[in-house]
């Protein structure tokens, strides 16, 4: 079934973000990027307590385009284990999901 999708993915830097950003919009996978910088994360790797200023993407799409879309973040980005967790979107105003449909 092909549902529209919020994706979330952490990238280290704004330039990164706006790479991955700018190869899913050009490449069809993605209607909009929103790049939200000064996220604080917090989290466990190779057992240390991290803490990173990073900048948050919240890509919009639909759920067919998931599997090109994991591939070109992985292509992109230069974390090991990117954050790429998708979120079905429960509700949408009808016209703005008809113009993501349009638009990826």
């Amino acid at each position: 079934m092909n549902q529209a999708v919020v994706v979330l993915c952490t990238c280290p830097s704004n330039a990164v973000a706006e790479q991955v950003a700018t190869a899913l919009l050009s490449q069809g996978l993605a209607a909009c990027v929103n790049m939200v910088p000064g996220v604080v994360s917090m989290y466990h790797w190779q057992g240390q307590l991290c803490r990173d200023t990073e900048t948050q993407l919240l890509i919009k799409t639909h759920s067919d385009q998931l599997p090109e879309l994991e591939a070109a973040i992985r292509q992109q980005h230069p974390f090991d284990v990117p954050e790429i967790i998708a979120l079905p979107v429960q509700w949408g105003h009808q016209p703005y999901l008809d113009w993501m449909k349009q638009n990826c």
